[in-house]
């Protein structure tokens, strides 16, 4: 995080800078295509992004990514001591705890429900026990936790052109297309963890079950039935973008480029998926450098237009607009994504 963002956004205490510099390294690392869109934002408010992301991501380490031979019990144990930290830091707004610290003065800064980050870290344990979900609507409820309360932590951020609460059902269901969509990516990757979160009615649909998801996974071979199950899963999610696509434009004009551009690159994921054959059970669909590069410079391209029409706006009011079509291919600009997102720092 650069001392301009932090400057920008009134964080002066030394040890709060250091915490918000720590959540925005732990984006940066694992985190490519927010990272990516959150550069898009204006800069006061980039920090609080870092923050927000930096304790999921955080949460989600401890859950999936400690050292391999650490059991699901010590999993447990220190996530109820983060989520001790957390209480504890969201009351008191202050914490040893960088991410901790980081978000409970963004909480702060911009009214952010506590509850969400509750509901947030009860997902979290969810994953130390649940292995797989029966239903769709199973696993809606589990991304209430995991991924809508992500859509509505960022709204306060972002800001809206309408009343918050008309927005909120749309930011949810953005951060759960993305979610979803990380999903079909990661079959494989999620089945080496134990855990499938295709829903067991839909998998059964077609025939498949965990054993065959297994066999296909160790042997590398192909199976119609599974292929089929994720083309179903991939139509679900792109549902789901089309529920969420409204609530771009109750965004704050200045905030809309950054989600357009992580719309598009996380649905990019599912045109990916499916041009790869629906290999993700052998390896990982990723959106390719140029596609990024051009969906980037589109952002920037908006993001300059909206300033400039914040600037010449006769007041302090801002006028809603209709939602501008997305874009369905990318077209040239041969630059590296973050390059052209360094362009709005």
């Amino acid at each position: 995080m650069t001392d301009r963002e932090l400057d920008a956004a009134g964080i002066g205490d030394p040890a709060l800078r250091a915490a918000y510099h720590h959540c925005r390294a732990l984006n940066a690392r694992h985190g490519r295509t927010y990272f990516l869109a959150t550069r898009l934002l204006p800069v006061e408010r980039r920090p609080a992004v870092h923050a927000l992301y930096g304790f999921a991501r955080w949460a989600d380490d401890i859950v999936d990514s400690l050292d391999p031979g650490t059991d699901t019990v010590r999993r447990g144990e220190v996530l109820a001591e983060l989520r001790r930290s957390l209480e504890k830091g969201l009351r008191d707004g202050d914490s040893r705890e960088p991410v901790v610290l980081a978000l409970a003065d963004t909480a702060r800064r911009y009214g952010i429900e506590h509850a969400h980050f509750r509901d947030f870290m009860s997902a979290m344990s969810a994953d130390l026990v649940v292995t797989d979900y029966a239903t769709y609507a199973d696993l809606r409820g589990y991304m209430h936790g995991s991924a809508a309360v992500i859509g509505l932590e960022m709204l306060p951020v972002l800001g809206t052109v309408v009343p918050r609460e008309q927005a909120a059902p749309y930011a949810a269901a953005l951060g759960v297309a993305f979610q979803l969509s990380n999903f079909l990516r990661d079959v494989g990757e999620d089945l080496d963890r134990g855990r499938v979160y295709l829903p067991a009615d839909l998998l059964a649909g077609h025939g498949v079950g965990r054993d065959l998801l297994r066999w296909s996974r160790d042997t590398g071979r192909r199976d119609r039935r599974i292929t089929d199950a994720l083309r179903d899963f991939e139509a679900l999610t792109r549902g789901v973008y089309r529920e969420a696509a409204p609530g771009l434009a109750m965004l704050d004009p200045v905030s809309r480029p950054c989600i357009r551009t992580a719309f598009v690159l996380y649905g990019g994921i599912l045109d990916a998926v499916a041009r790869d054959g629906y290999a993700v059970l052998h390896r990982r669909a990723a959106v390719g450098r140029r596609r990024r590069a051009a969906v980037a410079a589109d952002g920037l391209v908006r993001v300059l237009a909206a300033r400039l029409a914040a600037r010449r706006a006769p007041g302090p009011a801002v006028r809603p607009v209709a939602p501008d079509p997305l874009p369905t291919a990318a077209r040239g600009i041969p630059c590296p994504p973050v390059a052209v997102a360094e362009e709005v720092a």
